[in-house]
């Protein structure tokens, strides 16, 4: 199980929405749904699988529980929103 700094509580099958920036174009992010997962080289950690990758959970990383706490945190991070159309504006 990790906790993070606001106190929820993540175990292996959580689907949690993450700020993901395009490591190709590093201009480009977006919210992405990824899977709380058992890491697979240390049992006793959690990861993040998203893109066939495994990623360390650690509090470096900004994990929301809801998509709609990410998109908030996308907004106040790059000033942009979603429409109803799901176009950004």
């Amino acid at each position: 199980m990790f906790i993070n700094e606001e106190g929820k509580t993540y175990q292996p099958g959580d689907i949690v929405y993450i700020l993901y920036r395009n490591p190709h174009v590093q201009d480009v992010a977006n919210v992405q749904a990824a899977a709380v997962v058992s890491h697979p080289q240390n049992a006793d950690e959690l990861a993040i699988f998203l893109y066939d990758t495994y990623y360390p959970l650690t509090e470096e990383v900004a994990v929301f529980a809801t998509e709609q706490e990410a998109e908030q945190a996308f907004q106040d991070s790059f000033g942009f929103s979603m429409t109803e159309d799901g176009e950004w504006q």
